[in-house]
């Protein structure tokens, strides 16, 4: 058993600094490098670029990754796991063994962990009595079943630590949790029992710390102005123990800060009860966490406590919602924003009139409550705001309808009040609203599938 592991996050999301990933194995040593290129409304896009092209629908950018790090990989044993398989991991691996191929690199290892993809399997999982019900609303997924983009589970570590088992040099997944992926090389590497909660409760906080990238590392920190060369900003690697004691740190000469307040900062980032952290290994309770500095860029967080995991996993399904259209423009002082309120309710009676349907419609002010959307802003003096952008915005089943409201913008720049620019990129259409719907489902219902490939 090594004494220690260093776990290297490169990617926080689908189109994160594109040279991270590479900077993280090639300044300083790592045992392993963990990319999560995977939101919710990631998996519906890559659905639809699948069925343009079935070679399609992962993260095509994760296999230049792999290129550029490709000797590491295969002659200083740094092992790599991403969920940049989206839905469709056999075609990312497919394209990681040409790119091995033509470089001429042999006995590399690839692993594929999919069966996450329930869509093809909906019907016979409903007929068997799992409703899938909105977590929210408490609606059947049957409801929406016609206008589904993508559903799939969330798996754990378990296969991941399969994969390792079987002499894997790169796991390409499809969807596990953003905590799943630093959680199996913690469980591989220290033979942990899955059963131990509190363990898996340890690697699964290390997985939240560096999940979101360079975001625990000082970017989008509160006090942003404490931190050094947001330019070079180093992306965060986990330096683990068999204890689950472990340090969260990064490269010496990168810049940004790692400090008990980035990592309180980003523990906080994303959960609701702490005391009840759901994954699909275990259930952490961040109130147990214990952060202490440790040096420069370095910070210790041990003492984690955990609880059994529960006997579903979650679902994750897109499907399409309709249509949406927005569309801007800027009005200048004098009185910016009651120009730009009464354009907002001129667009209004005119598809009023016109008798366009939308579902929804929205009308807010940007330098005045687009981020607050607080109403009592407006009680304020406004009158000596230099310009106001008004964002309009609406939602409805009739694409010719939003289109036709979309023709509507323009002619009001020589028809509504005067002061008005901004209005540029053409004409504004409708798209395609994808929508989220959450669910749970009995762990028994569904098996994940762990496959080994070698060039």
């Amino acid at each position: 058993m090594k004494e220690k592991i260093k776990i290297a996050s490169g990617q926080g999301f689908w189109g994160d600094l594109p040279n991270a990933p590479i900077h993280q194995v090639k300044r300083g040593e790592i045992d392993y490098l963990v990319m999560d290129y995977l939101a919710e409304v990631t998996m519906s896009i890559m659905q639809k670029q699948r069925m343009r092209n079935e070679k399609y629908g992962y993260a095509r950018d994760f296999v230049d990754v792999i290129e550029a790090t490709l000797q590491e990989i295969k002659h200083e044993g740094v092992k790599v796991i991403s969920n940049a398989g989206g839905v469709n991991p056999n075609a990312c691996k497919d394209a990681i063994l040409e790119v091995a191929e033509k470089v001429g690199l042999s006995g590399l290892k690839i692993a594929v962990v999919d069966g996450d993809d329930i869509l093809p399997n909906l019907d016979n999982l409903i007929e068997a009595g799992h409703q899938l019900k909105n977590m929210e609303t408490g609606k059947l997924i049957k409801t929406i079943k016609e206008d589904l983009l993508s559903a799939n589970v969330y798996f754990g570590c378990r296969p991941i630590v399969e994969a390792l088992k079987e002499g894997a040099d790169i796991v390409v997944t499809g969807r596990v949790t953003d905590t799943g992926l630093t959680l199996a090389p913690m469980v591989y590497e220290f033979d942990w029992d899955l059963k131990n909660n509190d363990l898996m409760a340890a690697g699964t906080v290390a997985g939240h710390i560096i999940e979101c990238g360079a975001q625990v590392s000082g970017g989008n920190f509160t006090d942003w102005e404490t931190v050094d060369d947001l330019v070079n900003i180093g992306f965060p690697i986990i330096e683990a123990r068999p204890d689950g004691s472990f340090f969260v740190t990064k490269h010496a000469g990168t810049g940004g800060l790692i400090s008990e307040m980035t990592v309180k900062e980003q523990l906080l980032y994303e959960i609701g009860d702490p005391k009840e952290y759901i994954t699909p290994d275990c259930i952490a309770d961040f109130t147990s966490i214990q952060i202490k500095q440790d040096g420069k860029d370095r910070v210790k967080v041990w003492g984690i406590k955990g609880r059994p995991e529960t006997p579903t996993y979650k679902i994750s399904a897109s499907y399409t919602d309709g249509y949406k259209l927005s569309s801007t423009l800027v009005y200048s002082w004098p009185d910016a924003l009651k120009k730009a309120q009464k354009a907002g309710e001129i667009l209004l009676k005119r598809a009023e009139n016109l008798d366009l349907k939308f579902r929804a419609t929205n009308v807010d002010f940007i330098g005045v409550n687009a981020c607050s959307e607080d109403v009592s802003e407006f009680n304020k003096d406004q009158s000596d705001l230099n310009e106001v952008q008004l964002r309009i915005s609406v939602h409805g089943d009739s694409k010719e309808d939003l289109d036709r409201f979309g023709k509507e913008i323009a002619p009001l720049i020589l028809t509504g009040p005067s002061g008005v620019t901004g209005f540029a990129g053409g004409r504004p259409k409708a798209s395609e609203v994808v929508a989220y719907w959450p669910a749970l489902l009995s762990k028994e219902a569904v098996e994940p599938q762990v496959k080994l490939y070698e060039v």
